[in-house]
């Protein structure tokens, strides 16, 4: 169920509003979108084994059809930050992934890393950075928990909280900390290349 205003071109990212969460798809032109999924989960819903999952597989399909009835958009939000490569680029090389396995993990190898890889460069997701704020705020203010995914938080010291081998310093400024967290993670992928 696509917006009227959506007029996706070869190599924009779409994003997928899904219950609780975002998914993230390529689109490469003539209806098609190239995305990581759970083999086991229909492209539109998200199981148990997907946020535990540690691989998953590329797959091109009818954009329609994994948008199914949720809501959609072009949404290039990272332009302002990182330069896309030409569209040729980015089409040759989603293509280059389809039907293959790919490591997979909810917080730094996600949908949205993969997209953001093939048009960027660097493997970014701000839903993941999020959610790593999120738990460090939580974890800041002395509250000890284990999160839906199924991932622990553990509250190091005061303010500061690991989640999955990330530390994240928390507190006052929780939105600065979601921002940081963001930059550091867009700088630490392009220095270590391709996650995929």
């Amino acid at each position: 169920m696509g917006q009227d205003n959506c007029n996706p071109q070869p190599g924009d990212l779409i994003e997928i509003d899904r219950t609780g969460y975002q998914h993230w798809a390529l689109y490469v032109g003539d209806g098609y979108v190239i995305h990581v999924t759970d083999e086991g989960a229909t492209s539109f819903t998200l199981s148990s084994s997907s946020i535990r999952a540690t691989t998953a597989k590329v797959k091109k399909e009818i954009l329609k059809d994994v948008v199914g009835n949720d809501k959609w958009r072009v949404n290039n939000k990272y332009d302002r930050y990182c330069t896309p490569r030409p569209v040729e680029e980015i089409i040759r090389r989603a293509e280059q992934w389809i039907d293959r396995e790919v490591a997979y993990n909810v917080l730094n190898r996600n949908c949205e890393h993969f997209v953001t890889m093939l048009r960027y460069r660097k493997g970014v997701s701000a839903q993941a950075a999020k959610a790593v704020s999120s738990a460090a705020a939580a974890a800041g203010a002395g509250v000890a928990f284990v999160t839906e995914v199924g991932l622990p938080a553990v509250a190091c010291s005061a303010g500061v909280a690991a989640v999955a081998g990330v530390v994240v310093i928390a507190g006052v400024a929780g939105a600065a900390a979601g921002v940081a967290l963001l930059r550091m993670m867009l700088h630490r992928s392009a220095s270590r290349g391709s996650f995929y």
